[in-house]
């Protein structure tokens, strides 16, 4: 099976991640050869919107004969409550499963079973609901006849037939991802076949059949099994940010909760999806060897016709201020790390920029302050990061994770980081620091721009969280701006102990004395 990004940060200019890993996002195609100006918005895009509130960004340039698609729906985890948390990223697994035409031998016979499945389902969550106890004698006997009713729905069913064709055209790249604001489907394809894309992605936005539904449950479970569960750093993630937000649906990573992976119901997902994504809620960006015009015309004619969904409901729940510092700990037999976070405000406050640029102060590259200190010079860490996020519409964290290098602690990582910020505090960056983020992000820019799909996604999560695909230059521009006395304000105003929350991974026989 081709595997799946889950759950990864849209990649736009902020949240920020730096230091020595690399955010979860898809690696830079090769097919690009024109190399556009660094100012993006010059960047001779056609926007076409469809009556129905569809959106498409279209980018034509010169190079290899390949085009990058990438669908952007800003729908994800926040998007979501206890109960039903994951319900975005196992919707994105499912519509990979066909639709009414794509995927099946026999429709009729397919659903009459789907109809069995979901009946058994339901007695199946009434079975593990039962109080005081499971019915487990009855949850084993509904497990069984699920499964005997999907392996008897597969002779009706094409497996993986969407992405054979796809693939079968030359297609590149084929995945997806959910994040907490985000669900962003995207492929690269030869240019010959540009119509092709239109008809499939019309075709699954018209008529997905979430088939398979159990057998990608299992998929999605040891999927969190593997991420969350086993993962220390999953695990020290979890933890920490639900310490962080005890509100806020930040506070729950997009994966969701096991309990409600497996609980979920098929019509759960189905009027969930019909909530969310329709056309006036979906951005298209298409970069590539391709014609705008004949693209317009095959916008209009396959996507046109979509009946627009209602408004998606909006996120109204605010995280309350935190009035003290919270700790967490997590005991696995792992080596230990820790994640400090302080809150912020959105990326669209007007600090968001000096925060991301104290971001690379502090780890981007290995003059930065903490890399130095802890990595280079004194050797107490065998790595460093930061960012701000997890995501950009509402309040988030500022974040420095670390793991110790044996046999040091994290209380002595800790308390050197508290050391470095104050000594930030009383030696603001200098002008040269500051220079040198700006280089290094001017270079990321230009980067990004060379890549036909980093391109096509960064248009689409410009155009979905900011509604122009302009501002994720301009705010390119304003990091360029941001002064030592910015770095040195936000630190004071962000950066405080009454807002800081401490997450500690150890061994459950480490002495955590120091």
């Amino acid at each position: 099976m081709r595997p799946r990004i889950a759950a990864a940060a849209a990649l736009l200019l902020m949240p920020t991640l730096a230091g020595a890993q690399a955010p979860d996002a898809p690696a830079p195609d090769a097919a690009s050869a024109s190399f556009p100006s660094p100012d993006g918005r010059n960047l001779p895009v056609v926007e076409h919107t469809l009556d129905n509130g569809m959106r498409f960004l279209l980018l034509p340039r010169e190079g290899a004969p390949t085009v990058s698609f990438v669908v952007h729906v800003p729908v994800g985890s926040v998007n979501e409550s206890l109960g039903n948390t994951g319900i975005a990223h196992f919707l994105e697994h499912l519509l990979f499963k066909g639709t009414t035409t794509v995927g099946t031998r026999d429709l009729n016979a397919e659903l009459a079973l789907f109809e069995r499945m979901d009946a058994a389902h339901d007695s199946l969550v009434r079975a593990r609901g039962e109080i005081p106890a499971p019915d487990t004698a009855a949850a084993s006997r509904l497990e069984s006849r699920i499964r005997a009713l999907e392996d008897s729905a597969r002779a009706y069913t094409v497996s993986n037939e969407f992405d054979e064709i796809l693939s079968r055209a030359g297609a590149r790249g084929l995945n997806a991802t959910t994040s907490y604001e985000a669900t962003q489907y995207f492929v690269n394809l030869p240019a010959n076949r540009t119509k092709l894309w239109f008809v499939l992605e019309a075709d699954r936005m018209r008529n997905p059949v979430f088939r398979e539904f159990y057998a990608e449950r299992q998929v999605i479970a040891e999927e969190r099994l593997t991420r969350t569960e086993n993962s220390p750093a999953g695990l020290l993630y979890e933890a920490h940010i639900g310490a962080a937000f005890r509100v806020h649906p930040y506070g729950v990573p997009p994966i969701g909760h096991m309990d409600d992976i497996l609980n979920v119901s098929r019509g759960q997902v189905e009027e969930y999806y019909r909530r969310y994504y329709g056309p006036n809620n979906t951005v298209v960006a298409i970069v590539g060897d391709f014609d705008a015009d004949s693209a317009m015309v095959w916008a209009d004619q396959y996507f046109g016709p979509l009946e627009p969904g209602d408004p998606p409901i909006p996120v109204l729940v605010r995280e309350p201020e935190q009035r003290g510092e919270r700790r967490v700990e997590v005991l696995y037999d792992a080596e230990p790390q820790i994640r400090i976070a302080w809150k912020i405000p959105d990326a669209f406050h007007p600090d968001a920029p000096a925060l991301t640029m104290l971001v690379n102060v502090l780890v981007a590259g290995r003059d930065a302050r903490l890399y130095r200190r802890l990595v280079r010079d004194d050797r107490i860490a065998t790595s460093v990061t930061a960012g701000t996020g997890p995501a950009a519409r509402y309040p988030g964290i500022f974040t420095i994770s670390a793991v110790p290098r044996a046999p040091h602690t994290v209380e002595e990582i800790e308390a050197v980081i508290y050391e470095e910020l104050e000594r930030l505090r009383a030696e603001p960056p200098t002008e040269e620091e500051v220079e040198r983020v700006r280089t290094r992000l001017e270079a990321d820019q230009v980067r990004r721009l060379v890549s036909s799909q980093g391109l096509a996604f960064q248009l689409a999560g410009s155009e979905a969280t900011w509604g122009d695909w302009r501002e994720t230059f301009v705010l390119q521009e304003r990091l360029g701006e941001v002064t030592p006395e910015d770095l040195a304000g936000v630190l004071e105003r962000y950066l405080r102990p009454e807002t800081r929350t401490v997450g500690i991974l150890r061994r459950a026989d480490e002495d955590p004395a120091p």
